[in-house]
């Protein structure tokens, strides 16, 4: 069967150039980068390049870049380092819209006595910029935002934000798991002190992330144990998966144009075509600026999960919502927080493209969903209710 592979926000696939860069260091060259023989020296030097090469997707200096498990730990990392840097301010603030790994996380640090605000966002997903510098308090340790979201592909404004917290002697953070390898970032122009990056989000292999860190931030690390990444994260080098990520982060490079040209103009066919097609749907966050790659598409009067499992009938792979939050039965707390309407937000799905996705496989969806969506809704009395009203 045809599979078409429209889920890379939730993760890409490998490439192969990635796969045959990271080979050698599974068996042939399979020393320690830390030790002394030469034997490890030459994995130490790949480590070096890969580490350069992540350094320029970012505009970035080597020594900024820490390799972490994943964009999670990334995120875990930087909120406690800045209360551990400042242990008298008891102030976070970040958004209603995050990922679960800072979502999470500032929850379960509320219980702890440390006082969260989350942002919340518009129609469109977007930050009221005034909120958020009303929210900067002396007392703030630190303000997280991400920079494209995962489940709408919105874009906040990150670079005001983090010009906003630095005037006030904040540290400020952004997840751009999304980001990376989609739209050009340059930390040489930016005031953000730390950002969150995961490898399997830009076709390296799952279980490798980079924290960047800005020279002269202070840091406290998260895993403490041996010298490696300067002192800041103990723990072996993940090497097989350090150098993937860095052949993956020069891809992107090369790449960027093409998210920003071929990519988001399937993104765009895609979306004209189901709203052409398919009555009662709509775009979460179309009115703002998005990733060239998502599209979060509300399909009124139908079941999300029921529309995911008739597309794969087809081979046809996308999510409901963010893939970390599968299983439940409540809306996405990023679709809530927009104030989707609750018999739009049970029926959204996110497509999300790749550098991999052709016109053939986009064409393929606009032919299958449309007749998907009718069918169930056949069989929908919510449907038949609406329509009579």
């Amino acid at each position: 069967m045809k599979r078409v592979y429209l889920d890379n926000n939730a993760t890409t696939q490998v490439a192969p150039e990635v796969m045959e860069a990271m080979r050698p260091y599974f068996h042939e060259l399979y020393g320690n980068p830390s030790s002394a023989y030469s034997f490890a020296g030459q994995v130490s030097r790949k480590l070096r390049e890969a580490r350069e090469k992540v350094a320029q997707l970012l505009g970035a200096a080597p020594e900024e870049i820490i390799f972490t498990s994943c964009g999670s730990e990334s995120d875990n990392a930087v909120i406690r380092s800045a209360l551990a840097t400042y242990p008298d301010r008891r102030h976070i603030v970040t958004s209603r819209v995050e990922h679960p790994a800072i979502k999470s996380l500032v929850e379960h640090l509320s219980g702890q006595g440390y006082r969260i605000t989350q942002l919340p966002v518009d129609k469109d997903g977007q930050l009221d910029m005034a909120q958020y510098e009303e929210s900067l308090t002396p007392d703030t340790a630190i303000a997280s935002l991400m920079w494209g979201n995962n489940e709408t592909g919105v874009i906040f404004p990150v670079e005001e934000a983090a010009q906003l917290a630095k005037e006030k002697g904040i540290l400020f953070h952004s997840d751009a798991v999304q980001v990376a390898g989609k739209i050009p970032i340059d930390m040489r122009k930016s005031a953000i002190d730390m950002l969150s990056l995961s490898g399997h989000k830009l076709h390296a292999p799952k279980g490798i992330g980079v924290l960047y860190l800005r020279k002269g931030v202070k840091f406290f690390p998260f895993i403490i144990g041996g010298h490696q990444e300067s002192g800041r994260r103990g723990g072996t080098e993940n090497t097989a998966s350090i150098i993937g990520l860095g052949k993956a982060c020069e891809l992107a490079v090369q790449h960027l144009k093409l998210e920003s040209t071929r990519v988001r103009a399937l993104r765009d066919k895609l979306e004209a075509q189901i709203l052409d097609r398919v009555p009662s749907t709509r775009v979460n966050g179309a009115r703002s600026e998005r990733l060239p790659n998502t599209s979060s598409i509300c399909f009124e009067f139908v079941e999300g999960e029921a529309i995911l499992l008739h597309m794969d009938e087809f081979g046809i792979c996308a999510s409901s919502g963010s893939a970390c939050t599968s299983g439940s039965l409540q809306p996405s707390h990023v679709l809530r927080a927009m104030g989707v309407p609750f018999t739009m937000a049970h029926g959204t799905i996110r497509f999300s493209l790749s550098v991999y996705t052709t016109e053939e496989e986009i064409d393929f969806v606009i032919d299958k969903v449309p007749p998907i969506i009718e069918n169930l809704r056949t069989l929908s009395p919510y449907w038949k209710t609406g329509q009579a009203a």
